[in-house]
């Protein structure tokens, strides 16, 4: 099943949702990065809530950054998404080996240990909304719930997963976010905590063949479901050389004549896809020029 996200609405208006899978995605990071499991397992579940977040954007022009900043072996890790719920992302240190935690999972809490979670969007207003929590446990779903709760004040209920193959590639990836909305009855409320609080792993579920509307079907059972949309989800990198010398050339006048003087060609590398650009010394001359005309 190729990557995909599903939203709507369901229990009579009460809740929206956003659903998906995105093994392939998680799979292209992991082949990118060359992360370890642990780092595969962190950095998959943050590109899988991009993508989810990215489905609640309300403009074609809007951009997501989720950035967690923390004490843990892992070091951090940065994921953008657009309102399309194209996706990429990077760990600082890709490459953590952990013992698995005391039950016989992927330890991403120890990972990630004490840190931030930014929740940045950019809306097309001067300056972009920052949202910041805590990590209250390093699991990620859970610090997106807490964020949720404390920034946003919307009643949120987020899983995430990665499941790897004996050989670390991934085998199954995917997640949901359930909202409240305003106006939700106390009985559907309990009736959802009861649910989730017994919910299994999205990714035994996946493994077992459901697809992310089987599993938000399961969750609402006895009440209606109705998926407004389904749109795919995808690894996605912008970048290029131009955006790159655009880059070097606002490093200004004096920089680029620094960059001159050893006559060689540079080279610039991009984090998220780990694409290389070389300027030549020509290049850069044609960049001193346009710095010193401006």
């Amino acid at each position: 099943m190729s990557d995909h996200i599903i939203r709507g609405m369901a229990a009579n208006n009460q809740v929206r949702f956003f659903a998906g899978t995105t093994r392939d995605i998680v799979e292209t990071a992991r082949s990118i990065h060359n992360t370890s499991p642990v780092a595969t397992a962190a950095l998959g579940r943050l590109l899988t809530a991009g993508a989810l977040m990215g489905a609640q954007c309300k403009n074609e022009s809007d951009v997501l950054t989720l950035q967690i900043q923390c004490n843990g072996p892992i070091g951090g890790l940065t994921v953008t998404a657009d309102a399309h719920s194209r996706v990429k992302g990077y760990v600082n240190n890709p490459n953590v080996i952990l013992h698995a935690n005391d039950k016989g999972k992927l330890d991403v809490a120890k990972a990630l240990d004490l840190g931030v979670l930014s929740v940045i969007k950019d809306i097309g207003l001067k300056e972009p909304y920052v949202g910041q929590t805590q990590l209250v446990s390093g699991e990620i779903a859970e610090d997106l719930t807490y964020y949720f709760a404390t920034s946003e004040q919307i009643p949120t209920s987020v899983a995430l997963g990665v499941l790897m193959e004996k050989d670390n590639t991934v085998k199954q990836a995917g997640g949901f976010i359930i909202q409240l909305m305003p106006f939700a009855s106390d009985e559907l409320i309990d009736v959802l905590e009861k649910r989730l609080n017994e919910f299994s792993s999205i990714t035994s579920l996946l493994d077992a063949g459901k697809t992310p509307l089987d599993i938000i079907k399961d969750v609402f059972e006895g009440y209606d479901v109705v998926v407004t949309d389904e749109l795919p989800t995808e690894w996605h990198c912008n970048c290029s050389k131009e955006r790159y010398y655009n880059a070097v050339l606002s490093l200004g006048k004096k920089e680029i004549a620094s960059l001159l003087e050893e006559g060689e060609p540079i080279e610039v590398n991009c984090q998220f896809c780990n694409s290389h650009y070389k300027f030549s010394p020509d290049e850069l001359k044609e960049m001193l020029l346009k710095a010193a005309a401006k």
